[in-house]
């Protein structure tokens, strides 16, 4: 005979509202989070009056391109485009190239002065040498105006280190490293073979990491890159934007209130074109970026 199955308690009042209010305010912060993105989407796409005069708050209105064109036909847009990708691909690579070995030698008990070399990674991260003597330093290696000072000068950092670290004395059991000497590997082997294969979570997450800061940054390209066929997206961008609002300034009457919505449209064009790639990119590493994300929260 088949057992019964047993008989679902049946929830109480108050489980039901309990229940009922997470639904609410879940939805109330699912909007609050997604309803600025859409709006800047749609007023992208919408015509500036009716922007302004707050006609447009679900869909647009009309459609209107003038944004992108304009942003488009900008001679280097392109190019800089192609800068921050090049930038983002190349700095990424070169970051974990540098950070995920150091944070998985510092988990090696056999590695002479961990601690202190712990140490020298961790003092970065609340005392900074500052701006002068780092621009100095990048003068004296020859990397300003080049390529090189977007992807080589900054792609040590200390937290995505210690998050590695954590990840490699967390999820990588020792045996595994005792049983590759038995079979003959040595420590690079090991690494290379064993190591990061059951790394992908912590390389998606700190890739993601990357990425994203360098595909945002134009503080580092304003001061180090002076060339404006080396400048990226976002520089590029931030330049537009305060030409147009010097030139309004400058403007009266019709001229001024036309200045002002080619303004307002390319702003929004900007937004949308800057980050529609990180947008696109996010949905096929959220599951590693939250695994790492409780994985540096872990304390040893």
């Amino acid at each position: 005979m088949k057992k019964e199955k047993k008989k679902r308690k049946p929830r109480s009042k108050s489980e039901k509202v309990f229940d009922f209010m997470n639904v609410v305010l879940s939805t109330l912060l699912i909007l609050v989070i997604i309803y600025p993105l859409w709006f800047v989407i749609i007023a992208s796409f919408s015509n500036p009056q009716d922007v302004a005069s707050g006609a447009v708050w679900l869909l647009p209105k009309s459609i209107n391109l003038k944004g992108y064109t304009t942003l488009f036909s900008q001679p280097l847009i392109w190019r800089s485009y192609f800068n921050t990708i090049f930038y983002t691909v190349a700095g990424t690579a070169f970051a974990l190239f540098v950070n995920i070995p150091v944070g998985y030698a510092l988990t090696r008990k056999d590695l002479f002065g961990r601690r202190w070399i712990a140490l020298m990674y961790v003092i970065p991260m609340f005392v900074s040498g500052g701006l002068i003597p780092i621009y100095l330093v990048t003068k004296q290696f020859g990397l300003l105006n080049t390529i090189w000072v977007m992807i080589i000068p900054f792609s040590v950092s200390s937290y995505n280190i210690i998050v590695a670290r954590t990840f490699f004395q967390q999820s990588i059991p020792e045996g595994l490293w005792e049983a590759a000497q038995m079979d003959g590997a040595g420590t690079i082997r090991y690494f290379v073979q064993i190591v990061l294969p059951l790394s992908k979570a912590i390389l998606a997450v700190i890739g993601l990491w990357t990425a994203v800061g360098i595909w945002n940054s134009w503080f580092n390209a304003l001061i180090y890159l002076s060339n404006s066929n080396l400048q990226p997206l976002q520089l590029l961008l931030r330049q537009l934007l305060i030409t147009n609002q010097t030139l309004q300034s400058q403007a009266t009457g019709d001229v001024a209130q036309q200045l002002q919505q080619t303004a307002n449209m390319m702003k929004y064009a900007s937004i949308v074109v800057s980050t529609l790639p990180v947008m696109c990119l996010y949905p096929f590493l959220q599951k590693y970026f939250n695994q790492g994300a409780m994985i540096g929260a872990i304390k040893e």
